[in-house]
């Protein structure tokens, strides 16, 4: 009987122990962004940038996890309309309105390069993106640099007046982010 009360006791212990954690949980959402894609054409050299978007999150510990974040591909702008609309066409934006990037994790603070799947038109792959993280008391600042490339996500780079202007194939992607809860 006794064993019965201590294993019982010990069982409810390491439930209320376990459970801590998920209770100081904090669900994070984004307070800012700043996305800006830069890319080669045999013309010039173009950026795009949006400052819309969607970042959810739970801090607990030393990890933000379960990340997710939610671009609208047509809230990427640059100087040029024409550019625009080439390259909602390019990323097909009435059938895949969205960019996705998802990852399990990422440190609340620090540096670290972080993996996790990048969803570009239908083509979802894996990438790593360097990022450097600062906590500022209820706020985590996220910035990252990485390169892809168009066709990896089956994107044609656009061509204009008869293919005599080319796009390049690389981009460069910064993230700017300040989640919150």
């Amino acid at each position: 009987m006794k064993t019965t009360k201590n294993l019982i006791k010990a069982v409810l212990t390491f439930g209320v122990l376990l459970m801590t954690p998920l209770t100081n949980a904090q669900k994070l959402s984004v307070q800012s962004s700043n996305i800006k894609i830069d890319g080669t054409s045999t013309l010039h050299d173009w950026d795009m940038t949006s400052k819309q978007s969607v970042f959810s999150g739970t801090v607990a510990g030393n990890a933000i996890t379960n990340v997710r974040f939610v671009m609208k591909a047509t809230s990427l702008k640059s100087k040029e309309s024409g550019l625009d609309k080439n390259a909602y066409k390019a990323l097909n934006t009435e059938k895949y309105p969205d960019i996705v990037f998802t990852t399990s994790s990422i440190p609340t603070s620090g540096t670290a390069t972080i993996t996790g799947n990048l969803t570009i038109t239908n083509a979802t792959k894996e990438v790593k993106i360097p990022v450097t993280v600062t906590k500022n008391g209820d706020s985590y600042n996220i910035k990252g640099t990485t390169k892809i490339k168009m066709t990896t996500f089956g994107v044609t780079p656009p061509k204009l007046m008869m293919g005599t202007i080319k796009t390049g194939d690389d981009l460069t992607i910064t993230i700017n982010v300040t989640a919150t809860n």
